[in-house]
Parts: structure tokens; C-alpha cells; sequence
């Protein structure tokens, strides 16, 4: 019966995609004249609705029939830029080619993404969000599951664009728009031309196989200016040692060997001009180092709660190009990961990227999260931890890194109003506790 349910799902969505790309708004009214007048004049002799369903009828099939002689020779190159950003328009040219020695008018292009369909064991896996409240039939039937698959899959919306007249063999270029609608890889399958008949009721359409694809970046929200927890701590090996492997302190002159200094200071291209050894002198630095935390362990292959927390993990990732400090990014995904940021050490964008791939965590334990927190608390100013439940795990992760006098900043990000009652540990310092609710992160992030 699941597997009835689903072929039937797959392929009403494949008859409505074709429909609405095929038909234009007067032929989808004409269309839907077609079927009233077949309804209402099966009797001839009672009604003379049959002469509506006959010329309808009569104009679908010429409109059909023009689009049988449709052929043309043209090729696309597109110009994409490195990333986009979940929920920003994303605009970018195509150049098209024409390679037929006839003029090219009237043409239409758009975009084409992934299918969006679930496969079958996605269909059976899958849990929709609001499935336990719906009722016994739409439980057995899963038309909700299958909608809800459908939207989370769909990568982006786009709009056909006019083509201007293409010259014999010549070449136009157009600006495209699209909207990524989910972080990650948008797919860019391939690009489809299509002409109207001269009635503007049926379109004949050519794909243009043509694979890219573009890293979407997580959706970011507008921070207020955040006193973020923490002061300036000493760094042994200085800036360097946060992106490298080694005792790299800050350089700040040049002075006279002194006994007891490493052979690896000397600074040879002074000795060989003075024939007097001259060494190197670093100094250790003192700067501010924050640590972002980000929860990924559910259950569930996909909440809303994990989409808000990663995108807000990349607000205030993107707050580190306007201060002087460092953000070292830590979260578990196949294994335990810590990124490091700001200062000149890596680029904002690097972040984004991991980010914009993160998933959730379902096989490995909470407690590989707390032990990377904990073995770093030495080496942080301050931390921002960005939780998914309030549990009796994450609490007791927290009052450890009190323990060890690390200033917090917990914003727990559930789907629920009431999910989280008492602060717990951070009771004593309930102004840096925050519980923001998926869907309402606009007004939420207001209160940070």
C-alpha cells in the first residue's frame, strides 16, 4: 500500500510539473474550459456546450501540433559567482549562443534544479515534523510526509526570462534570477528554452543539459551589538600557533645572541653581514579568543531547531570581520572539529563553507562535544554555546566549563515555547541564558 501511495505521489507531481511548465496561464484556463464543457455537454442534443469543448479543443490541438516543429541549435554558458546565500535572490548571466543561421525570437529560458521527489526509502524513512497530531488517515496515506519531502528537497524557485532576438549565429547574454531556498549544494541541472505557440497557449521546450552547482550559504541574521563574554588571555605561540603546528610567537626586532638562546633564532643574513650572531626576538600575545559551540546530536535526520542553529553559529561567525578577536568553531560531525577565525589566521568564508555542509549527528555520543569544550576551555577568553535541548548532558557540560571560570554565553533554540523551563547552572547568570524558538529567530535575536 506505501509503495502505491508513493508511485501514485511521484507521478501526480510529474504530470502537474510538466503541465506547468508546458501550459501558459491561457492555456491552463483553456484547459480547464475543456474539462467543464466535457462535463456539462455530453448530451448534444440537450446543450450546445459541445461547441465550446470542440473549439478549445480545436485550439489545444493546434497549439500542440506547432510545438512539434520546434527545433534549434543553441548552447549555454553560464557565469556563477562562488557562493549564494539561503534566502537571497541569486543573479548571475548566461551567455547563449545561437548556432543556427536563422534569427531566434520570442524565446523564453529558465532554470532547472534537482528533482525534488523523495526516493522510496526517503519516503518510508522519513518523519514529517507535525506527522503524531495528524489524523489516522492522513498517518496512513502520508501526503503530508510526501509534501513536506518535497518542499525540504526543493533546492530553489525560479522564473522563466525573456530571451532577446538572437542574430544568426550570434550571441546574447541574460541575467537570471533564482532564490535558494536551503543551505548546501544548489544543483543546476540544466537550463530549458521554451516558445509559445502563436496563441500563447502551449509552449514547446528544448533542455540544455548543462551540470553546475553553487555552495549556499546558511541564512544569517542581523545580530545588535553583543558584549560577548571574556577579556583579553595570553596565547603561547601568538596568532600563528592558532593556525599552525609549532611555537610561532609574534617577531618584534632584532637583538645580540645571548647564551642560552635556540641555534633556530638566529637570524643568519645578519650574522653574515655583522659576523656577530644576531637572533630574533618574539614576545607572546594577549588577545581575545572566543569559542563557538555548536549542538548537533538529534535524533531526527532534519528539524527546524538544527537550521536555526547553524545559521545562527553563522551570524555570529560573520561578526568576527568586525572585531579583533579569535572564534574557533566546534562541533562533531563524523569525528570532533574545531575551526579557527579572525585576525588574518583564515577567512570568515572558510567557516561559511563548513557551515553551509554541516549535518546532524545521530551515531556518536554527546559527551565527544564536551570533552573538545573542555579540553579548550584553557585556551578561550569566553564562550558562546549554541544548544538544541536542555538536558541533564549539556547542564552538566556547562557547569564544568564554570567550574573552570570560562565566562558562557547558552542559547538553547528548541521548536517549542515552553521546552525549556529552568536555566539550571546558568541561573546565577540568567542574562546570559537565552531559549529562542525556531521560526520566531527575527524577534529572538533581538534579546541577545
Amino acid at each position: 500500500m506505501r509503495y502505491f501511495f508513493y508511485i501514485s505521489y511521484k507521478l501526480f507531481d510529474g504530470v502537474s510539473s510538466w503541465r506547468k511548465k508546458h501550459f501558459t496561464s491561457a492555456g491552463l484556463l483553456l484547459l480547464g474550459v475543456l474539462a467543464v464543457s466535457a462535463g456539462l455537454g455530453v448530451n448534444p442534443r440537450s446543450s450546445t456546450t459541445y461547441q465550446v469543448f470542440t473549439l478549445a479543443l480545436a485550439l489545444l490541438l493546434v497549439a500542440f501540433l506547432f510545438s512539434l516543429f520546434f527545433r534549434i541549435r543553441i548552447t549555454i554558458t553560464r557565469k556563477l559567482p562562488k557562493f549564494a546565500q539561503a534566502g537571497e535572490p541569486l543573479t548571475y548571466s548566461v551567455q547563449v549562443h545561437n548556432y543556427s543561421p536563422k534569427q531566434q525570437q520570442g524565446l523564453l529560458i529558465s532554470e532547472q534544479f534537482g528533482d525534488p521527489r523523495p526516493t522510496y526509502d526517503e519516503f518510508l524513512r522519513a518523519r514529517e515534523p507535525e506527522e503524531d497530531s495528524r489524523n489516522a488517515w492522513d498517518r496512513k496515506t502520508m501526503v503530508y510526509r510526501w509534501m513536506w519531502l518535497v518542499s525540504k528537497n526543493r533546492q530553489a524557485k525560479g522564473k522563466e526570462h525573456p530571451l532577446p532576438s538572437l542574430p544568426p549565429h550570434g550571441k546574447e547574454q541574460v541575467r537570471i534570477e533564482v532564490m535558494p531556498l536551503h543551505r548546501g549544494y544548489l544543483e543546476l541541472t540544466g537550463i530549458t528554452l521554451s516558445r509559445p505557440d502563436p496563441f500563447s497557449l502551449f509552449k514547446a521546450c528544448r533542455f540544455l543539459p548543462n551540470y553546475e552547482r553553487v555552495l549556499v550559504l546558511p541564512k544569517r541574521y542581523r545580530l545588535p551589538e553583543l558584549a560577548l563574554p571574556g577579556s583579553h588571555r595570553h596565547q603561547p605561540g601568538g596568532v600563528a600557533l592558532a593556525s599552525s603546528v609549532g611555537n610561532a610567537d609574534e617577531f618584534i626586532s632584532l637583538r645580540d645572541y645571548r647564551a642560552g638562546d635556540p641555534l633556530r633564532r638566529i637570524h643568519w643574513k645578519s650574522w653574515a653581514k655583522t659576523g656577530k650572531l644576531i637572533v630574533k626576538n618574539y614576545q607572546d600575545e594577549f588577545f581575545v579568543r572566543h569559542g563557538l559551540v555548536l549542538d548537533t546530536f538529534q535524533e531526527q535526520p532534519y528539524s527546524r531547531a538544527f537550521e536555526e542553529a547553524v545559521s545562527l553559529a553563522a551570524s555570529f561567525v560573520s561578526t568576527v570581520e568586525n572585531q579583533e578577536s579569535l572564534l574557533d568553531l566546534m562541533f562533531v560531525g563524523n569525528k570532533a572539529y574545531c575551526f579557527s577565525s579572525g585576525r588574518g589566521i583564515s577567512h570568515t568564508e572558510s567557516m561559511m563553507e563548513i557551515l553551509a555542509c554541516a549535518q546532524p549527528c545521530h551515531d556518536r555520543p554527546f559527551a565527544e562535544l564536551s570533552s573538545l569544550l573542555l579540553n579548550h576551555a584553557s585556551r578561550v577568553s569566553g564562550c558562546i554555546c549554541i544548544l538544541l535541548r536542555w538536558d541533564e548532558e549539556r547542564q552538566e557540560m556547562i557547569k564544568k566549563m564554570q567550574g573552570l571560570g570560562v565566562p558562557l554565553k547558552v542559547i538553547v533554540i528548541t521548536e517549542q515555547v515552553d521546552a525549556v523551563g529552568d536555566p539550571g547552572p546558568m541561573q546565577s547568570d540568567a542574562e546570559n541564558f537565552h531559549v529562542l524558538v525556531a521560526g520566531e529567530m527575527e524577534q529572538g535575536v533581538t534579546g541577545l
